[in-house]
Order: structure tokens, then sequence, then C-alpha cells
């Protein structure tokens, strides 16, 4: 199978597996998007020559997701989770960067191949009627894959409580030419903001919408504060396989903080939701992709996606 043949089948075994929403991403269907500024540390510049990363303030837009791609996923639906954040950077000069990142320390498979696999057996299981053979047969041969389905995945009590994870490995070089393997993470800037996240019970009576909902009462209150961290790599680490996390114990480097300090207005979120294709393939100068075989599968994957949520 070549690579847009492959890319189309996974779309196919998404779209099988959540249903046809016109308008709407094939998964995270349901979001927010909030605005605000991002400005970089000192310590960026050492890592990468990035325009981002110089420490000038540069406008941000970040969309914050539920995993599911039904739209009317109550956000405190198990489904609601892995919750996703893509942040948009524009630098100047027309340019812009991506980072899409997700609520789980890690990717169910290490390849476009198994992501197929994965995917298809996750369609059959959730098809009428429903075989879940596939499914079980693939994550008995893929530890990791039956990892990220199992692992308890609680509703947070707000978007900005929680850790995301950009889980593909990137070349980050600075302006001597050094070069470094790392990892996005985005953290709550105060440990304030890390809240315990709810049981079951209170998920479950919890309003459909209360992460937007709490979104909102809390940038009426004053700016939200994420940190940008950047987990380096240290030898053995695995640079190829996003399944695989790394050590908590490697060294990191804080790139920055991203203040946001509103919502982009409700009469405008549909419409700029729909026009926004994030793609964490869109790189700048001094961030280059590593051997990663996702980064170009997911860049191919999101590409094709926008161009379908566009078709009437």
């Amino acid at each position: 199978m070549n690579q847009e043949a492959l890319y189309d089948a996974l779309l196919d075994a998404l779209y099988a597996t959540f249903g046809q929403h016109p308008g709407f991403r094939v998964a995270h269907a349901k979001g927010v998007l909030a605005q605000g500024t991002f400005v970089a540390s000192h310590g960026a510049a050492t890592v990468s020559r990035a325009a981002h990363f110089q420490g000038q303030p540069v406008p941000v837009l970040l969309r914050f997701s539920n995993f599911s791609g039904v739209p009317g996923t109550r956000d405190g639906d198990p489904m609601a989770s892995p919750h996703g954040l893509a942040i948009r950077f524009f630098p100047g000069n027309g340019q812009a960067t991506d980072i899409v990142a997700h609520s789980f320390n890690g990717f169910p498979v290490a390849t476009p191949q198994e992501f197929l696999g994965f995917l298809q057996g996750i369609a059959a299981s959730t098809a009428t009627p429903s075989d879940s053979a596939p499914l079980e047969r693939f994550l008995a041969s893929h530890p990791r894959a039956r990892q990220f389905l199992d692992a308890a995945k609680p509703a947070p009590r707000s978007y900005a409580s929680i850790e995301y994870f950009a889980v593909n490995a990137l070349a980050f070089s600075n302006a001597q030419g050094e070069q470094r393997m790392g990892r996005y993470r985005i953290e709550p800037l105060e440990p304030s903001q890390r809240t315990a996240p709810l049981s079951a019970e209170q998920a479950a009576a919890i309003p459909d919408d209360y992460l937007q909902d709490e979104l909102r009462t809390r940038l009426d209150n004053g700016p939200v504060r994420l940190r940008l961290v950047l987990q380096l790599a240290e030898p053995g680490d695995a640079l190829d396989d996003g399944s695989i996390a790394w050590s908590r114990e490697n060294e990191e480097v804080v790139l920055g903080t991203l203040s946001l300090d509103r919502l982009v207005p409700p009469e405008a979120q549909q419409a700029e939701q729909q026009r926004l294709d994030f793609n964490p393939g869109r790189l700048p100068d001094g961030i280059a992709p590593g051997p990663d075989p996702m980064i170009e599968a997911r860049q191919g994957i999101y590409q094709r996606a926008m161009a379908r949520r566009r078709q009437p």
C-alpha cells in the first residue's frame, strides 16, 4: 500500500469509528479556541534558532479539545479522553508553526502501518454488528496499544489543570548549529492550577460542556498561564517510536510561557475551527522532523482530513 492509500485508509477507519459529521474534525471534533501570547525563556534560544524562541512576544491561538470524533460527546464522557491541545504560533512575516499534543504520555503505536491495524480493529469493534476479534488480535501483539486503551484517563476539572504531550521527537538546532533531540510537554505554570481529576460519579453528573464553561470563567478572572517544556533525549531513548515514553528524569529546558487572555468570540468559534488546520509537520527553521515515521504520516493524514472536512 502506497502512502496516499495508507493515509486514506487511516481516515476511513476513523470515520468508520466515529461516523460522518460534516464540518467537524474526524477526531477531537469538540473543542474551544483561546488566544494569547507566548514569550520564550532565555534558555529557548540556546536550544533552537526558531523565530518564536528568541524572546519577543508572539501571538498564539490554542485549541483545547476532547478525543472523540463525535461533536456532541459530553466533556465528562470517558471517550473525551485523552484531551487534546493544539498550539499555533505566529512569529511574524506571515509565518506559522504548530504543536499538536494530547494528555497521555505516548502514542498507541510506532508506525503508520500499525496505526492502521489499531484503528481498523477499533472500527470493527464499534460496527453493527460488532466484531472484537481483529482488535484483540492486534492488542495481543502490541502491548503498548493495549496500555493506551486500558490506562485510566479520568476527566480533568479544567483544560488548564493537566499536562499535554507532543509525543514525536523533533530535532532542535540553535544559531551555532548545535542539535538536540526533544519532545514537547505543556503543563500548568502554577502549582495551584494542578487539581485532582473528577471521580467517575462527578464526571457523570457534571454539565455536558463544563470544560469550555470552566475555561471561560477562568479567563474572566485573569490570564491562564501554561509552561512549554522541552524534554531532551538521553542516550538510548527511542527517537523513532512515540509509543515509548521517556524518563521524567531526563534533562528539560523550559522554553517559555503561554499566557491566554480570552476565548475566540462564540459567534466566530465554529468558522475559525473549520478554517484551522493544525499540523505537527508545520515546522520552522531551527526545528526539523526526527526519525519518527509518524511525523510525516500525521502531516499527510491531517492534510487529507482537512480536505475532506471542507468538502460540501
